[in-house]
């Protein structure tokens, strides 16, 4: 050992002070990630749950870095006031040169301490909507949906973004407060087709699949409004009627949860070919040319031949 000092310190230029302080660092570091890597060993053997050894994960590696960053501030700087110092000037360099980098550090406590958002989280944020995958010191990760997918469902792309953006840009959460969206459905039918039947179909159906997430709704509203103001007229699902150039556009309105919406609307349409199949006086408005000749097709009382006539 002494041949070795001896080596370092004529060689390197490293004096016996210095050689203990780099020994103990790496006593140090070995040893804080010797107790990480039993903590993650532990968390696999005892959880099963993805979400639960994730977090373990996380948590244990914020502790380790902040221990070993306090543990080697003392070995390498005497005294509580010189770290501080150090501490001060390393802080204000840093603010300096590294604004982007300090940016996303101050997100990233943003994060962990408002919780705007956490893993597992669908969130929209700078025009990008995914699932949270993963939050770190500079970045959390989302799993991407739509895009080209016409639909609420991955891409199969990972989104980097950058945790300073939390303050520059507005965010929505999809999944933290009230854990259910609206989502509507429009059926354009054409005017000569029994829109009131065609709405009452509607109606059928969207009680038929939507009606059971109301009840879980009004107990997600009660809990939301404690610490938002949120309220509701109605829960309950509902069918407007409205006209378009095309034919009567008739829209059912329900909720659903963020990442069913793909779904619900796949059996509700499935629901509405297979009920307008059965009746003759229904058909669907699509894009169509078409000659109309109001002195015989319109009403007796409204055709063209009758304008300017009274009786």
């Amino acid at each position: 050992m002494e041949k070795i000092s001896k080596y370092l310190q004529d060689y390197l230029g490293l004096s016996p002070g210095i050689q203990n302080k780099l020994i103990a660092t790496l006593v140090a570091v070995f040893i804080l990630w010797f107790i990480r890597r039993f903590i993650l060993w532990f968390s696999k053997k005892k959880f099963n749950d993805v979400q639960i050894i994730y977090r373990w994960r996380k948590t244990s590696l914020y502790i380790v870095f902040s221990i070993g960053f306090i543990l080697v501030g003392r070995i390498w700087f005497e005294g509580f006031g010189s770290i501080a110092t150090y501490l001060g000037l390393l802080s204000a360099g840093l603010a300096i040169a590294l604004n982007q980098p300090v940016a996303n550090l101050a997100g990233w406590a943003f994060i962990i301490w408002r919780k705007p958002f956490t893993v597992g989280d669908r969130i929209e944020i700078n025009h990008i909507t995914g699932d949270v995958i993963d939050i770190r010191i500079f970045q959390f990760t989302m799993m991407e949906i739509g895009n080209w997918v016409d639909a609420d469902q991955s891409t199969g792309r990972i989104v980097h973004v950058p945790n300073g953006k939390i303050f520059s840009e507005w965010l929505a959460n999809y999944s933290v407060g009230f854990a259910y969206i609206w989502n509507e459905v429009s059926v354009l039918v054409t005017f000569e087709s029994n829109w009131r039947k065609a709405k009452e179909i509607l109606g059928k159906i969207v009680i038929a699949r939507a009606e059971h997430h109301s009840e879980g709704a009004e107990e997600q509203i009660r809990e939301t409004s404690k610490r938002f103001l949120i309220f509701y007229d109605t829960l309950e699902p509902s069918v407007y009627t409205s006209v378009r150039e095309s034919g009567v556009l008739i829209t059912i309105r329900y909720l659903c949860a963020p990442r069913k919406r793909r779904i619900t609307e796949h059996e509700i349409w499935e629901d509405v070919l297979t009920e307008f199949a059965k009746c003759s006086d229904i058909d669907f408005a699509y894009p169509t040319t078409r000659f109309y000749k109001n002195s015989t097709e319109g009403k007796e009382n409204a055709r063209a031949n009758n304008v300017g006539k009274t009786e």
